[in-house]
């Protein structure tokens, strides 16, 4: 059973991130009709929420967007910072949700936010737990329930950040329409993309929760 869990999890990933990469070239290839950069857009949309501290910057890589509380920072890979297609705008507009989040305390993200540094201590040593707890559970069961606790708290994390992602998306498409941004053609891409990057979130969400039950299930088993 378990081994069947892990490979329809496995299967869901590949297909979400394979759909996902077609969609971002797909509308990569639409560009937008007011000229404007994902560096721009994501400006605007700042400046549109009253929100002139929080800096836009390049960060290297592919799909290394992402929105740095910490020295409120947008970071936007250098494809979405510079180019000026639907697909761009989505990405930028959608880490400036988080943005928009963080400037009126989203409860969603200040409950991530919270999470953040017991989970990064948790993921370094779960794993490690994890198969020592089954290696030994026939003589230190408990090590293998220490291991399902610190393993649940990053569940929680995958669970709680899908309001976060879906609520950042919706602000960025809700507002992209609004301020008249993007053509109905462009919002249709805008939305596709964000959609399917949504699922990558939902896909490692329930790859998490049937990890989970897997861990517990043999914990169980040996009873």
């Amino acid at each position: 059973m378990g081994f069947l869990i892990m490979g329809i999890i496995m299967l869901a990933s590949w297909f979400v991130g394979y759909q996902l990469k077609n969609k971002f070239e797909k509308y990569s290839k639409v560009h937008l009709r007011n000229g404007m950069s994902g560096a721009e857009i994501a400006t605007k949309m700042l400046h549109d929420h009253g929100i002139y501290d929080v800096k836009v910057i390049s960060t290297p890589g592919r799909l290394t967007d992402h929105y740095n509380p910490a020295d409120k920072t947008v970071n936007l890979s250098e494809a979405v910072y510079n180019e000026r297609n639907a697909a761009a705008a989505a990405v930028a507009a959608h880490e400036v949700g988080h943005a928009v989040q963080h400037a009126t305390a989203y409860s969603w993200l200040t409950m991530r936010s919270k999470l953040v540094p017991i989970v990064s201590i948790a993921s370094n040593f779960v794993q490690w737990i994890l198969i020592a707890g089954i290696l030994l559970i026939n003589t230190f069961p408990q090590l293998l329930l220490i291991g399902i606790v610190l393993f649940a708290l990053t569940t929680i994390f995958s669970i709680v950040t899908l309001p976060v992602e879906y609520d950042a998306s919706n602000r960025a498409l809700k507002w992209l329409e609004t301020k008249n941004m993007v053509t109905q053609q462009e919002l249709a891409g805008a939305k596709d993309s964000l959609t399917w990057a949504a699922r990558t979130y939902l896909v490692a969400a329930l790859a998490s929760i049937g990890t989970l039950l897997y861990y517990v299930m043999i914990y169980m088993g040996r009873r």
